[in-house]
C-alpha cells in the first residue's frame, strides 16, 4: 500500500517503500501498460531455467542406453528416438526463450516510457513554488535517474525481476536432486551464498548512500554548466566577457566532486568482484568433491554423475545469480523508491473539495493581510498586503527592483500560496478553486519571454491540431503589431521558431518576441491581463507607448501592469507603490504626486530621463 513507507534520513520527502511493495507496484505498471509482457516473462523464465540443465539430463539417458548392452540396431533406434524427443523439446524451449527475449525487451522500454511520461506530467503540474525548493529538486533528480536508463530504476527492476524469477525457478527444480545427492552440499552452498549476498547488500547500500544520493547536487551543477555553455542566451556574454577560463574552472570543480564519488563507486565494486571470484572457486570445488565421494562411497553411476553434475552446476549457478541479481534487484528497488517518492509527493493543497469558479463578466480580487516568506528564508518578501483590484480596473504596480512587485504578482496568479492571510476572488478564498481553473482567468506576459521550438501559430495559441484556431491567431498577430513580420515569412504564421528542431526555423528580435508574447496573451483572452515588465529591455518612451497601445487592445478587461518606470503607467486608474516588500502608497497618479511621498520623489528623479528621451526623439524627427 502507498502508506507503507518510511522517510529517508537525508530527505524527508524521499520515502522507502520496501522491495515487496515495489515489486507489486512494478507488476501493476506492467499490467497497466503491457499486459502481455507478464506472460512473456513467465514463458522466458520457464524455458531459460529448463535449458540450463536440460542437456545434462539428456546426457544421463544417452549413457544409460549405451550401458544397457543393446544390439547395435536397437541401440541406434533408442538413441534416435531419444534424440528426436530431446531435440523437439529443446527446439520448443529455444523458440519460447527466443520469443520472450525478442518481445520482452522493447515492451519493457515502452512501459518505462509510459512511466517517464508520468514523471514529466508530475513535473509540469507541481505547484510553481515547489520547483524552487532544493529538497523537491533533489527528489525530482532522483526520479529522473530512475526513468532514464534501461538497466537501472523502473526498467532495471522489470528486467531483473525476470532474472530473479528464472534463478528462483531453477533453484526450486534442482534443490531436491542436490538434497538427494548430499544435504550437506545444499547447506554449504546456501551458507556461502548468504554470506556473499550479505556482503553484496552492504556494498549496494553503501554505494547508494555514499555515492548516488550525494552525487545528485553535483549532477544538477554539471547539467547547469552544460546548459549555459550551449545556450544561445549566454553565448554573447561568455565571449565578450571572456568567461571561457572562468567557466572551465567551475566545470573542473564540479567534475572533481563527481570523480571522487565515482572513484568510491569503482573501489566498492572491485572489492565485491574479488569476493565473488573466491566464492565461485570454493563452490565449484565443493560440487566436484561431493560427486567424487558419491562415486567411490555410494557407487554413483557414470550417467547419474553426469546428471547430478549438470543439476549441481545449474543449482550453484542459479544460486549465485539469484543472490547477485537479488542484490541488483534491491538496488533497483531503491531507485523505484526514488520514482515513487516523486510521483507521490503530496505537497499540493487538497483539491478534492474545490468549487467551480462562478460565472461573471468581471471579477474582483482582494489581498487580505497577505504575507509571503520564501522557503527557509528568514524575512518576509511581502508583508501584510491589503489591496483590492476592482472589476475592470487598470492597476499599475511600481517600485524599484526587489520591492516585492513580482512576489505580489506570483501570489495574484497563484503561482505562490500566501504564508499568511488570504486572497479572494469575488469574496471567495481562491484556495477553494482548482488552480487549473483559476489559471484560466489570467493572460500573463512575463519579463522573461519564453519562445518554444514550435510554429508561430502554436506559440501564440499554445495548442496544436484541431484545437488551434488559426484565424484567431492571425487576428492576434495583427493586433499585436506583428503582421509585417509574419507577411515577410515564406510559411507565414506556420513558420517554425528557432532551429533547434526544424532546420528552417527562424529567430526573432527582442521586440518581435515581446509582440509575440502580447499576441499570446490576447489569444488566451483571460479575464485578467498581467504584464510583468515584459518591455524592460525597451527605453522608457517605447515602453510607455507599448503599454498604452496594449491597454487599448484589451478594452474593458481588468489589467495589472508592473514596471519600475513610473511614467509608463500613468494612464492606469490606480497606482500601487511598493518598497521593501510593503505597499506604501496607493492612488491615482495625480493623488500620489500631490501626496509628495516616495512615488512623487521617484517620479521626479526619473522624469528628467523621460524629458531627455522626448527631446532627443523630437530632434530626430526634425532632422528626418
Amino acid at each position: 500500500m502507498e502508506s507503507e513507507f518510511k522517510e529517508s534520513k537525508d530527505n524527508p520527502l524521499h520515502k522507502e517503500y520496501g522491495i515487496w511493495s515495489n515489486t507489486v507496484f512494478i507488476l501493476k505498471k506492467m499490467w497497466q501498460y503491457k499486459k502481455g509482457v507478464i506472460f512473456l516473462v513467465i514463458l522466458g523464465m520457464v524455458c531459460s531455467s529448463v535449458l540450463s540443465y536440460f542437456w545434462g539430463i539428456f546426457g544421463k539417458y544417452v549413457i544409460d542406453i549405451i550401458q544397457m548392452g543393446l544390439s547395435k540396431e536397437e541401440g541406434i533406434r533408442q538413441l534416435t528416438k531419444l534424440i528426436l524427443v530431446a531435440g523437439s523439446i529443446n527446439l520448443a524451449l529455444n523458440i519460447g526463450r527466443t520469443l520472450a527475449d525478442n518481445r520482452v525487451w522493447y515492451n519493457l522500454i515502452s512501459i518505462r516510457m509510459s512511466m517517464l511520461t508520468e514523471r514529466i506530467a508530475k513535473v509540469v503540474t507541481l505547484r510553481y513554488e515547489l520547483i524552487e525548493r532544493p529538497d523537491v529538486l533533489d527528489v525530482a533528480e532522483r526520479a529522473m535517474r530512475a526513468t532514464n536508463s534501461n538497466d537501472n530504476g523502473v526498467e532495471g527492476m522489470m528486467r531483473l525481476m525476470r532474472n530473479v524469477l528464472t534463478s528462483a525457478f531453477t533453484l526450486v527444480v534442482t534443490f531436491t536432486a542436490i538434497l538427494i545427492l548430499d544435504y550437506r552440499l545444499i547447506i554449504a552452498l546456501i551458507l556461502l551464498g548468504v554470506l556473499q549476498y550479505l556482503y553484496y547488500r552492504k556494498i549496494v547500500k553503501t554505494d547508494k548512500e555514499q555515492v548516488w544520493n550525494k552525487i545528485s547536487a553535483a549532477s544538477r551543477k554539471s547539467e547547469y554548466m552544460t546548459r549555459i555553455t550551449q545556450d544561445f542566451d549566454f553565448a554573447k556574454d561568455i565571449r565578450l566577457f571572456g568567461l571561457s577560463n572562468f567557466l572551465s574552472k567551475k566545470q573542473e570543480e564540479v567534475n572533481k566532486e563527481r570523480i571522487e564519488k565515482i572513484d568510491l563507486h569503482r573501489d566498492l565494486w572491485f572489492k565485491h568482484a574479488f569476493v565473488v571470484q573466491i566464492a565461485y572457486v570454493i563452490i565449484k570445488g565443493l560440487i566436484y568433491t561431493t560427486l567424487f565421494v558419491s562415486v567411490f562411497r555410494k557407487g554413483l553411476s557414470v550417467s547419474n554423475f553426469t546428471m547430478f553434475l549438470s543439476l549441481a552446476m545449474a543449482f550453484s549457478s542459479a544460486l549465485i545469480n539469484f543472490l547477485q541479481r537479488f542484490g541488483d534487484y534491491k538496488k533497483a528497488s531503491l531507485e523505484v523508491d526514488d520514482f515513487r517518492s516523486f510521483l507521490n509527493l503530496d505537497l499540493d493543497m487538497d483539491e478534492r473539495d474545490c468549487i467551480t469558479i462562478p460565472e461573471a463578466e468581471n471579477y474582483e480580487i482582494e489581498f487580505k493581510n497577505v504575507s509571503y516568506k520564501y522557503y527557509k528564508a528568514d524575512n518576509y518578501s511581502l508583508k501584510n498586503l491589503n489591496l483590492k483590484i476592482n472589476a475592470g480596473e487598470k492597476l499599475a504596480v511600481v517600485g524599484l527592483n526587489g520591492a516585492g512587485k513580482t512576489t505580489m504578482i506570483k501570489l495574484l496568479l497563484r503561482l505562490y500560496e500566501p504564508t499568511k492571510g488570504i486572497i479572494t476572488l469575488n469574496g471567495i478564498d481562491i484556495r477553494r478553486f482548482k488552480r487549473e481553473d483559476y489559471y484560466k482567468l489570467f493572460a500573463p506576459v512575463f519579463q522573461n519571454i519564453e519562445i518554444f521550438a514550435f510554429s508561430i501559430a502554436e506559440n501564440i495559441a499554445m495548442q496544436s491540431g484541431k484545437d488551434l484556431d488559426k484565424e484567431k491567431a492571425i487576428n492576434c498577430v495583427i493586433e499585436a503589431g506583428l503582421k509585417d513580420k509574419i507577411d515577410s515569412l515564406v510559411k507565414g504564421i506556420d513558420s517554425p521558431l528557432t532551429n533547434i528542431i526544424e532546420e528552417d526555423g527562424i529567430d526573432m528580435s527582442g521586440g518581435e518576441k515581446q509582440k509575440l508574447a502580447l499576441a499570446r496573451a490576447l489569444y488566451k483572452g483571460g479575464k485578467f491581463v498581467v504584464l510583468d515588465e515584459p518591455t524592460s529591455a525597451l527605453d522608457a518612451i517605447a515602453e510607455q507607448k507599448l503599454y498604452e497601445s496594449f491597454d487599448e487592445m484589451i478594452g474593458q478587461k481588468s489589467a495589472v501592469y508592473i514596471s519600475h518606470r513610473l511614467a509608463s503607467t500613468r494612464f492606469c486608474y490606480r497606482i500601487a507603490m511598493f518598497e521593501k516588500g510593503s505597499l506604501i502608497e496607493l492612488g491615482t497618479h495625480d493623488e500620489l504626486m500631490a501626496h509628495n511621498g516616495k512615488y512623487a520623489e521617484m517620479f521626479n528623479v526619473q522624469a528628467q530621463y523621460y524629458r531627455e528621451d522626448e527631446t532627443a526623439e523630437s530632434e530626430v524627427e526634425k532632422v528626418g
